[in-house]
């Protein structure tokens, strides 16, 4: 159901053309693309908006993805607002200027349609791709439909320029699954937009009344204090996230809840973690199982990173056993998510009441029956039984 803002236009969008006009509502001074399957479709809507006059930006299309991202980095330098997009081996071939561009404290928004690497080369969706950048200095998002993606766009805008932040975000959206659904959108008004977002005035541009060095070497003796502040960033961005998410409801009638949103979990016994568009799926799936006395819950895990460390933690208290899904596999280990939530429980007993399920590799279904089957493993393990802390679910052999 769409909570509909007072003043905005319902439209039958799939989830790429949301994001493009999430974009459009921001007003960003330079756009650098590059085409790539399943994010074409947000470059394209653009473009069209550019030709027919109804969006006044710099449209650029450059000749590769670490070359979108260097023209991005390159406006972000001059004070401009920047945004563009790509998807998994384009996402992988920007890995260089990732680091650049968080290390040098540019708050680019950047769409990520989330889709398995190669090899073997496939186009439907999985979380590999964003999962593999951890570690780049990116506040990650995961959204679970087009109207969280359009509204996440707009949000991420507001969290990346908050003085207490300055770091880029990468909002990620499910391949083809949820860039290419089709579904009712809420558009809000630009005016409603523009009070939410203010233009943008950087404080992290070239200024020849107060020269400054970009992107310069920093030795053994202050590097690591560089490193730091990054990290406070971070640190700083749990606060403003939870900040953005209320102002944004307030404004527009649509909270998401932050870091985290829970369903059904006041009660629950067990419970399923996992990110983006599967989450739909699992809500329909806890209904079910309530009806049939069964004590189940879901978090829906939103920002990757910065990580909801304390909140791991404090989940740990409220159930007898945990699931998390992983549409990814670190080969040799198991899923990135799992390990992040499983360090967060460390110092817990609770770590042997946990199971990994592995799941929706490369666009893989992910159906309510094998959800129920998780929740079932997850009661199963509460009641006594032995069960592998790895799963893969949905193997055809």
């Amino acid at each position: 159901m769409i909570n509909k803002s007072k003043s905005s236009n319902l439209d039958f969008l799939n989830g790429d053309e949301a994001v493009a006009y999430g974009a459009k509502l921001c007003r960003p001074h330079v756009i650098p693309v590059y085409p790539i399957t399943p994010q074409t479709i947000v470059v394209e809507r653009i473009s069209e908006f550019v030709a027919n006059k109804l969006m006044d930006c710099e449209y650029i299309h450059v000749e590769s993805e670490h070359s979108a991202m260097c023209a991005a980095m390159g406006a972000s330098l001059v004070g401009a607002r920047a945004f563009t997009a790509t998807s998994s081996q384009g996402l992988a071939y920007m890995h260089e200027m990732l680091h650049y561009v968080s290390g040098s404290r540019f708050p680019i928004v950047m769409m990520n349609a989330n889709r398995t690497l190669a090899a073997p080369w496939n186009i439907f969706g999985d979380q590999r791709d964003s999962l593999a950048q951890r570690d780049t200095g990116w506040i990650q998002v995961y959204v679970e439909n087009g109207q969280e993606a359009l509204d996440m766009i707009i949000q991420a805008y507001a969290i990346a320029e908050d003085d207490r932040v300055y770091t880029p975000v990468m909002v990620n959206i499910d391949g083809f699954v949820n860039t290419h659904t089709y579904e009712l959108v809420d558009i809000p008004q630009q005016k409603d937009v523009d009070e939410f977002l203010p233009p943008f005035k950087s404080r992290n541009a070239i200024d020849f009344n107060h020269p400054r060095s970009f992107c310069m070497t920093a030795s053994t003796e202050w590097n690591m204090e560089f490193r730091f502040q990054q990290q406070q960033a971070m640190d700083n961005a749990k606060k403003v996230i939870e900040e953005v998410d209320k102002k944004f409801g307030d404004k527009f009638g649509r909270y998401y809840g932050g870091l985290v949103e829970e369903y059904r979990c006041a009660d629950a016994e067990v419970l399923l973690v996992g990110m983006g568009s599967i989450i739909g799926t699992i809500r329909i799936v806890v209904d079910k199982m309530r009806d049939m006395g069964l004590k189940v819950g879901l978090v829906k895990l939103r920002f990757y990173r910065p990580f909801p460390l304390e909140y791991f933690k404090g989940l740990s208290t409220r159930v007898k056993a945990m699931g998390i899904i992983d549409r990814d596999i670190s080969f040799g280990y198991e899923g990135a998510v799992a390990s992040d939530i499983k360090s967060a429980l460390a110092s817990s007993w609770f770590c042997s009441k946990v199971i990994n399920f592995i799941a929706g590799i490369a666009g893989r279904d992910i159906t309510k029956e094998h959800i129920e089957k998780m929740y079932n493993k997850l009661f199963s393990l509460t009641q006594g039984h032995d069960e592998k802390e790895l799963q893969f679910i949905g193997l055809r052999w």
